[in-house]
């Protein structure tokens, strides 16, 4: 009788319920509402600044990636995120710009999907504030039709837009930073103010948010972390000093409630443990509130995320779990060496 053959295979033995390609395309779908939301709230510019950035996306990962990488639906998540980030006047040639930057310089360069250090969404969005900062602090006012546009979207490339065909607003973190004004909750957890495209609707977003964690692909610690953090800091500091806006406002306003569930809770640029996970959305919270109310923007949720991006190495060497088997090291003492 012949022994049975020892097969040998590396890691990871167990299989996930989920494909890479199922998690991409339920978060497309996700997201979803909120596209409609902006829409609702923007009018016709958001989709179009949503499918240019969109276009750039797929464009360069077409350029720089392969057929299997085009349809597994990571590129259009990054498109649709970056346009969510934007305002609804924005040219669509800088959109288009912002979304190959995205795919190029945020996710290929690194080695394609699960090597990119930084998200890339938000990579494309910095690149865009450095390079264009008048047009991506434009804010648009809501519209009364959805059919008009709420700006120049068809500039012409290095052309500057006709700043005549659009009614600007100030953002309402823009009103609590330069004019002490603070919006009121309501405003804000409905989307009826001005900002990004992003900045629509947090009850949307929170909506969308819960189905992902409910389906396994959102981890609810980042987002919950990043909530508390927000909500605690900002609130001790406004019970110090009232001039300084309370939790609710920090919590509902600008892109807090988008970052914190769609890109803090990215699954290659964040980090791989619970404890990690409890300590980068902290970590982002708080950077949140001090950028918010002692740096020169005032808004702070792309910088925030992207720094503690860039810390979660460290994040996970430090959390990262005692394999089971192997002693509890003394404080100071080296692990030795395992034998080949």
């Amino acid at each position: 009788m012949t022994p049975p053959r020892l097969v040998v295979t590396a890691s990871p033995h167990l299989k996930a319920p989920a494909s890479t390609v199922e998690i991409m395309w339920t978060v497309v779908a996700s997201m979803v509402p909120i596209v409609a939301a902006a829409f609702f709230f923007f009018g016709v510019s958001a989709l179009l600044v949503i499918a240019a950035s969109l276009a750039g996306c797929l464009a360069a990962e077409a350029a720089f990636g392969s057929r299997h990488t085009l349809h597994d639906g990571s590129a259009v998540i990054t498109g649709v995120l970056l346009g969510l980030t934007l305002p609804a006047s924005l040219p669509l040639w800088m959109a288009f710009l912002g979304g190959t930057v995205s795919i190029a310089l945020g996710k290929r360069i690194f080695g394609g999907l699960g090597y990119n250090i930084f998200n890339p969404a938000l990579l494309g969005r910095a690149f865009l504030m450095a390079a264009f900062p008048l047009p991506m602090t434009t804010w648009p006012a809501p519209v009364s039709r959805v059919w008009t546009l709420a700006g120049d979207n068809f500039a012409l490339p290095l052309m500057s837009a006709d700043p005549a065909a659009m009614t600007t607003a100030a953002t309402p973190l823009g009103l609590a930073k330069f004019e002490q004004t603070h919006t009121a909750a309501m405003p804000l957890f409905l989307g009826t103010t001005g900002g990004s495209l992003g900045e629509t609707s947090a009850v949307v977003i929170l909506a969308c948010g819960a189905y992902l964690a409910w389906r396994g692909f959102l981890n609810w610690r980042t987002p919950v972390s990043v909530f508390a953090a927000v909500a605690l800091l900002s609130g001790v500091i406004h019970l110090m000093d009232p001039k300084y806006p309370g939790p609710l406002f920090m919590l509902f306003s600008g892109g807090l409630v988008l970052g914190a569930v769609y890109m803090a809770t990215d699954m290659v640029t964040s980090p791989t443990t619970n404890t990690g996970r409890w300590i980068f959305g902290a970590g982002v919270g708080a950077l949140v509130v001090v950028i918010r109310l002692w740096g020169g923007l005032p808004e702070a949720v792309m910088y925030a995320i992207l720094l503690m991006n860039a810390l979660v190495p460290y994040i996970n060497r430090t959390t990262q779990p005692r394999v089971f088997g192997t002693p509890r090291l003394a404080r100071g003492r080296r692990r030795p060496e395992v034998a080949a």
